[in-house]
């Protein structure tokens, strides 16, 4: 017998912050225990989440503070990976438009934030996927559809 594909073992979704005129992009930055890396707003799809995009609303209140009306922009983007541990994980990654002014309250996963141009922020990003993403959300905010 043939084993088919590989099962997604955890659903998670990821938050690229942005403002616009110029386009600018907020990062966060894990502290040393966690690789202190540059990141957006990531986390895992519970149980409880009706869909991909609550778990994001949840995370990103929990990581930053966001609450309110906002929309979330779909970077047609999905990549799985391997978590440490072992398991296949997936990725769904949207862009979120905030108010230039936003200030996050960071939370215990991050210990510094700035705003970085898509340029900056893709240097910034230590993934390639999240650099992709980045990509993607320029055309976004341009208007254009999420391709690389």
């Amino acid at each position: 017998m043939i084993p088919g594909p590989e099962p997604i073992a955890q659903e998670c979704v990821e938050g690229y912050l942005y403002a616009v005129a110029p386009l600018r992009l907020l990062l966060f930055r894990r502290p040393p225990a966690r690789g202190r890396y540059w990141v957006p707003v990531s986390g895992k799809v519970d149980p409880a989440d009706p869909s991909w995009e609550a778990a994001l609303r949840r995370e990103l209140s929990e990581e930053t503070g966001l609450s309110g009306a906002y929309p979330l922009e779909p970077l047609d983007w999905h990549v799985a990976f391997r978590s440490e541990a072992g398991p296949l994980w997936r990725l769904h990654a949207y862009a979120v438009r905030v108010d230039p002014a936003f200030v996050p309250r960071l939370s215990e996963e991050h210990d510094a934030f700035a705003w970085y141009s898509a340029e900056a922020a893709i240097e910034a990003l230590h993934f390639p996927d999240n650099q992709d993403a980045v990509r993607r959300l320029r055309a976004v905010a341009a208007g254009r559809p999420a391709t690389v």
